[in-house]
């Protein structure tokens, strides 16, 4: 199964590698070496970094951490304590190198390198009350996102896949009651 970018930050991402978590949760990364490859897609992210399985628990604590304190704030309330404390404890950790080439930055770190990247960018998106932070739209969809477009009025996740298949439902729905079918 390919991985989803679409929520706008690197954090939000790795919570997406849980979808369907309201009615039929399926966890993307099973294996270290699916971590691997999340990390190897991500844009944000250096690529090649070793994962271990303690690594792989980490990341995952990490991502519930993150789901659970973005989700305290959709909701209004006060931020989870023990999430809390996880996400700021990682993000007090080493960072990455970032240097200049020929191409444009290379980052580079190993892998607690890259969870402190990952808090940090929580800590980032969640400090700030006014992030137009948003869950997709369609019903079974759970990923969350930043919605950046023009009048922050970005309904879906993504176009591919929530976007055009409630556009779809909704086509059949109209067709369905002009033809009396």
């Amino acid at each position: 199964m390919g991985f989803a970018f679409v929520s706008g930050s690197a954090a939000l991402d790795l919570v997406g590698t849980v979808t369907w978590r309201r009615a039929d949760p399926t966890e993307l990364l099973t294996g270290p070496a699916d971590l691997a490859r999340w990390l190897d897609a991500c844009a944000d992210l250096p690529d090649g970094v070793t994962v271990t399985p303690e690594i792989l628990g980490r990341a995952r604590d990490l991502r519930e951490a993150v789901h659970r304190l973005a989700t305290d704030r959709l909701a209004g309330r006060a931020f989870d304590p023990a999430a809390l404390a996880l996400v700021n404890g990682t993000a007090r950790g080493p960072g990455l190198t970032v240097q200049l080439d020929d191409h444009g930055t290379r980052r580079t770190g190993d892998a607690d390198a890259v969870l402190a990247e990952l808090a940090r960018d929580a800590v980032a998106v969640l400090a700030d009350r006014d992030t137009p932070l948003k869950e997709c739209g369609r019903p079974a969809c759970t990923r969350l996102y930043l919605d950046r477009s023009r009048g922050a009025r970005r309904t879906w996740c993504g176009m591919d896949e929530c976007g055009n298949r409630v556009k779809a439902a909704a086509y059949r729905a109209r067709k369905k009651t002009i033809t009396g079918s």
